[in-house]
């Protein structure tokens, strides 16, 4: 344990200037991507959603379009770190609509990988969120009242709720392995204890199942799961660099570590 923790230290030291833009990226690339489809696809997303609401061709096209500028201005606003803050709320609100309107309510494991996907953007809302000043020069501010502590509280439990998806019930050795080693990574970062290294651990693990089971790369472009496991990729990608951002960042006053700090 003390070695993985120093060579994650050591790779916390050379990476610390680009580790933060690589987190946003790898968090946005989902919404990039979506933005990107929707422009190229336009006609059936639009006829997909006519079918499925019956609103017509006018609320269908509006859909598409808001759809595909909100996500397309939310990300460069975010590369751009320029008004992150309304960019993320903005990116909230597709999640909260591509929720209702691809009926992903009633699909527990997409609502459970769209609430991870809102986690990520938790944590980038908490690292743009500047720590509140005290009214008093020399007098600190309380930290535990601090709403962007329990930001990163918020979204590092949402983040865990995209490799419950990932479990497998089986008797397989590798599954039994696979489903103990991920659910103790899960806990260390939801409740903030050895938060770094277990976020890492759970970034190279996440990244490997992402490249070999959603490899559309390898799938023609005309067969339909091409653009299934295509979306699957990038949304692994933006919950990846959720972790990331956990990394980064730490994991916030309300953890383990951080307490651990006081005593």
């Amino acid at each position: 344990m003390g070695t993985a923790e120093d060579l994650a230290d050591q790779f916390l030291r050379v990476t610390k200037q680009y580790l933060p833009h690589v987190a946003c990226l790898c968090l946005i690339s989902t919404f990039l991507e979506d933005g990107i489809r929707m422009w190229f696809q336009w006609s059936e997303q639009r006829d997909y959603i006519d079918s499925t609401w019956s609103c017509g061709y006018l609320l269908a096209s509006s859909y598409v379009l808001l759809s595909l500028l909100g996500q397309l201005t939310g990300c460069i606003l975010v590369l751009s770190r320029n008004f992150v803050q309304y960019a993320c709320f903005g990116l909230f609100g597709i999640i909260a609509l591509q929720t209702v309107a691809y009926s992903i309510l009633w699909d527990l494991k997409f609502l459970m990988r769209n609430l991870a996907l809102g986690g990520g953007l938790l944590l980038l809302l908490a690292e743009s969120r500047s720590e509140g000043k005290s009214m008093f020069a020399g007098v600190p501010t309380m930290r535990e009242s601090s709403p962007r502590q329990y930001m990163q509280l918020g979204g590092r439990v949402l983040l865990v709720l995209m490799f419950m998806t990932l479990l497998h019930f089986d008797a397989s050795f590798f599954s039994i392995l696979q489903n103990i080693v991920g659910t103790a990574q899960m806990i260390l970062v939801a409740i903030g204890f050895k938060t770094k290294l277990a976020a890492l651990t759970l970034v190279v693990w996440l990244f490997a199942i992402n490249v070999y089971f959603n490899a559309f790369w390898t799938i023609p472009v005309y067969k339909p799961i091409h653009n299934f496991l295509k979306y699957d990729f990038f949304q692994t990608m933006s919950v990846i660099g959720g972790l990331l951002l956990v990394v980064a960042l730490g994991p916030g006053g309300v953890s383990m570590d951080e307490k651990k700090t006081e005593w």
